[in-house]
C-alpha cells in the first residue's frame, strides 16, 4: 500500500511537471523506477502503459483550455508512434546489464538539456504564428518517439524544445500539442513492449499507481501552464534527473566509481543545481519586472493618447462656440 501511495504521488508530481513544461513525465517516473532496481525495459513499459491514461486525460484538458493545434498533433504524433514502437522493440532485446546504463545515460543527457534549456534561455517567443512544416515535424516525431521508448521518457524533452526553438507556436500550444500527441506514442510503445516482453513485462500495480496520480494532476497542470514559471520548474526537474541518473551510472559496471569520487561528483552536481535554480529565480524576477514595466508604459501611453484626444475635442468645441458667438465653459 505504501508503494502504491508513493507511486501515485510520483505520478501526480510528474504529470504536474509534464503538463506545465510539456516534458518530463516519463523521464521523472522512469528515473524513480530505475532507482529502486526495476528492469529497464519493464520500467519503460510500465510508465508507457500508465501514460496511455495520463496523456489522454492531459490531452482532453489541454483541448478544453484551447492549448492544442490538431494539425501539429497529427504531423508529429503518427511518426512518433512509429519511432516509439521501434524503440520499445530495440530496448526489449537488450540485456539488462547493458540496458540500465544506456537508459540512465539517455536520461542524464535529457536532464542536462532540460536544466540548461530552462536555466539559460527560458522561452523564445519570436516568430509566433508561422505554420509548422511536415518535413520538420515528421523526422522530429520519429526521433523523439524512439528516444522516448528506449529512455523511458524523451517525447517532451526532445519534441517540446525543438518546436519552441522554431518560435512558430505559442508556448502553451506547443505544450498542449506535445502532451496530446503523446497518447499515440504511449499506445505504440506499450504495444511494442507487450509484443516483445509479454504482459509480465508490465507491473500493473505500479502502472495503476502512476496512472492514479497522473489523472488527478492532468487537468490542474493544463490550467497551471499559464501560471507556473517554466524557467524555475525546468531547472528544478532537470537537476533532480541529473543527480538520480548520475548515481546509477557511477555505481554501474561501466564506471564503478569509488566513494570519494562519487561524493565529489555529487557535491559538484549539487552546487551546479543550486546555482541554476538561483539564476532561474533571478531571471524570472527580471522577466516579471520587465513585463510590469511594459504594462505600466502601455497604460501610460494609452492615457496620453486619450488626453490628447480629449484636448483636441475640447478645442474644437471651444472654436465652434466662439464662431457661434457663445463663450466656452472653462475646463476643470
Amino acid at each position: 500500500m505504501k508503494t502504491l501511495v508513493l507511486l501515485a504521488l510520483v505520478g501526480l508530481g510528474a504529470q504536474l511537471v509534464d503538463g506545465s513544461l510539456g516534458m518530463a513525465y516519463g523521464v521523472t517516473s522512469t528515473t524513480l523506477l530505475l532507482a529502486i532496481g526495476t528492469n529497464p525495459a519493464a520500467a519503460s513499459a510500465t510508465v508507457h502503459v500508465a501514460e496511455i491514461g495520463t496523456s489522454l486525460m492531459s490531452g482532453l484538458a489541454h483541448w478544453k483550455f484551447g492549448n492544442v493545434d490538431w494539425k501539429v498533433v497529427a504531423k508529429i504524433g503518427l511518426p512518433g508512434a512509429v519511432g516509439a514502437f521501434a524503440g520499445a522493440t530495440f530496448l526489449s532485446h537488450l540485456a539488462t546489464e547493458v540496458a540500465a546504463p544506456v537508459m540512465s545515460l539517455i536520461l542524464l543527457t535529457l536532464g542536462a538539456y532540460i536544466l540548461a534549456r530552462f536555466t539559460l534561455r527560458g522561452i523564445d517567443r519570436r516568430h509566433l504564428g508561422k505554420p509548422m512544416r511536415k518535413r520538420f515535424l515528421g523526422p522530429l516525431g520519429l526521433v523523439a518517439g524512439f528516444v522516448d521508448a528506449t529512455g523511458g521518457g524523451g517525447w517532451g524533452p526532445v519534441g517540446t524544445p525543438a518546436i519552441l526553438a522554431s518560435g512558430r507556436m505559442e508556448p502553451r500550444k506547443v505544450i498542449g500539442s506535445i502532451d496530446t500527441s503523446e497518447f499515440l506514442v504511449a499506445v505504440a510503445a506499450s504495444l511494442g513492449f507487450l509484443l516483445a516482453l509479454g504482459s509480465q513485462g508490465v507491473d500493473a500495480v505500479w502502472a495503476l499507481g502512476l496512472l492514479a496520480g497522473g489523472l488527478v494532476a492532468a487537468p490542474v497542470a493544463a490550467w497551471l501552464v499559464r501560471h507556473v514559471p517554466p524557467r524555475m520548474l525546468g531547472s528544478l526537474v532537470g537537476g533532480m534527473i541529473i543527480l538520480t541518473n548520475a548515481r546509477t551510472l557511477l555505481t554501474s559496471d561501466w564506471i564503478d566509481a569509488g566513494d570519494p569520487a562519487r561524493y565529489a561528483v555529487y557535491a559538484v552536481l549539487y552546487l551546479v543545481w543550486a546555482a541554476a535554480v538561483v539564476h532561474s529565480y533571478r531571471e524570472y524576477r527580471k522577466d516579471r519586472a520587465l513585463e510590469s514595466a511594459d504594462a505600466i508604459a502601455a497604460v501610460a501611453e494609452r492615457n496620453v493618447v486619450a488626453d490628447v484626444g480629449n484636448d483636441g475635442f475640447d478645442a474644437a468645441v471651444a472654436e465652434g462656440q466662439i464662431a457661434a458667438g457663445r463663450p466656452s465653459a472653462p475646463r476643470d
